[in-house]
């Protein structure tokens, strides 16, 4: 046999054999083990596979899964900010027309007077007034950063880990910056809502002019029966906060439930995945969360938002269009005293309905929106599923080789004495 020339194996065991015999085969078996000669060096190429080169593979599909993250993050802040606004237009301009006949429960009276607002003022008038909302959100934000730095007042918090302390201050925030961008609130809801063909164009800072204007008149407007601003202030800062922290709270409870549904779903099975809890499934639950809070917030607070529209608008001699027949144009023309003779004229003229005009286009906005965002995932995973299938593979690992037994030679063993 190859490799075995100088080993000549123990002897047969007999069973008849004298103690004398089976020490000395023991013996003779020790010190052949004993004698034989171990290479001086290995050859370390034939016994270990080839180092592949220090480079780093990240997995394909955590690639794939942080690609569609991405993606789906982008797609819902320009749903956000950008799609929703038509839908935003057509809310509004329902809400604040109390002489309404038609009041939009629901989307499908919506869709024939969208084309005759297109076929009279193009497309292009649902997207009016984008440029203030915008303006006013960085506004937002920026107040928040700034009195954020100097208060240290949180402007996020968790509802697991928060103190009374932390939830206090946050919602103190919260109340300063709707405090202060309540007057540029009222001039951005003007332009949203105002006709194209009866009212000029404004100017991208004219959001800026008007709430100044407003600001400096606080106590004594002199348009007609507009409000001042200390009336508007509170209603605007309870709707807000309060939409706010209902908001953050809904979206806290939905993720918790979906995470535990995910953690039973796994159960049902028999195993958890190691990375059942991976950044893709976060990823899904958070734009989840998002879109359930921001149903639920604008359901919840939509009768008074539209009190607080019809408030702010009142006094601005706003013409808007129509949405009866989306031909013709109306003017806004309201002697409400508050909040409260609001509520109660709109009982009275309109019903509870009338709290509620323009609801078909929430519905619509949050179909689009949801429809969106699952149009995106798809998309997305058929992208990276392309792009993975159409990659090279990484280089193959070699197979291990076994390593070769030295040979041994009848020289290098040393025969007992018998």
């Amino acid at each position: 046999m190859a490799g075995m020339e100088g080993y000549f194996g123990p002897r047969a065991y007999n069973p008849n054999s004298s103690y004398r015999e089976i020490y000395n085969d023991l013996e003779y078996e020790r010190q052949i083990f004993r004698g034989t000669q171990r290479p001086n060096s290995i050859d370390l190429q034939q016994t270990f596979p080839k180092q592949i080169p220090n480079t780093v593979y990240e997995d394909d599909d955590a690639q794939i899964q942080k690609f569609i993250g991405v993606g789906i993050g982008v797609t819902t802040l320009i749903t956000e900010n950008l799609l929703s606004h038509p839908f935003l237009v057509l809310r509004r301009q329902c809400q604040v027309n109390h002489n309404a006949k038609r009041f939009h429960l629901v989307p499908f009276t919506l869709f024939p007077v969208i084309v005759h607002l297109h076929r009279s003022q193009s497309i292009t008038t649902l997207w009016k007034g984008i440029g203030s909302v915008l303006l006013i959100r960085g506004m937002a934000l920026a107040v928040e950063d700034i009195v954020s730095k100097v208060t240290n007042w949180p402007k996020e918090i968790s509802w697991t880990t928060v103190s009374w302390k932390t939830m206090g201050q946050h919602i103190l925030l919260k109340c300063i910056t709707l405090a202060v961008i309540t007057p540029f609130y009222s001039a951005s809801l003007v332009e949203t809502v105002q006709s194209d063909i009866a009212s000029e164009k404004p100017g991208v800072f004219d959001v800026f002019r008007e709430g100044i204007y407003r600001l400096v008149n606080i106590s004594n407007p002199q348009k007609g029966r507009m409000l001042p601003v200390w009336s508007l202030v509170v209603p605007t800062v309870v709707h807000g906060a309060f939409k706010c922290m209902f908001q953050s709270l809904i979206k806290n409870f939905a993720s918790a439930c979906m995470q535990i549904n995910c953690r039973q779903e796994f159960e049902r099975k028999g195993a958890y995945p190691k990375d059942w809890m991976n950044q893709s499934l976060l990823q899904e639950i958070e734009v989840t969360a998002q879109l359930i809070s921001l149903i639920g917030a604008d359901v919840l607070f939509y009768p008074l938002e539209t009190i607080l529209h019809r408030l702010h608008l009142q006094g601005t001699r706003t013409i808007i269009d129509n949405l009866d027949n989306g031909f013709s144009v109306v003017a806004i023309l309201t002697r409400y005293e508050g909040m409260v003779d609001c509520y109660d004229t709109t009982m009275a003229q309109e019903g509870g309905a009338g709290l509620f005009k323009g609801f078909g286009a929430l519905i619509l906005q949050f179909s689009a929106h949801y429809a969106v965002l699952k149009l995106t995932k798809l998309l997305f995973t058929q992208v990276a599923t392309f792009v993975k299938s159409s990659s090279p593979p990484p280089p193959p690992i070699e197979k291990l080789r076994t390593p070769v037994k030295p040979e041994c030679s009848k020289e290098s063993v040393r025969t007992p004495m018998r």
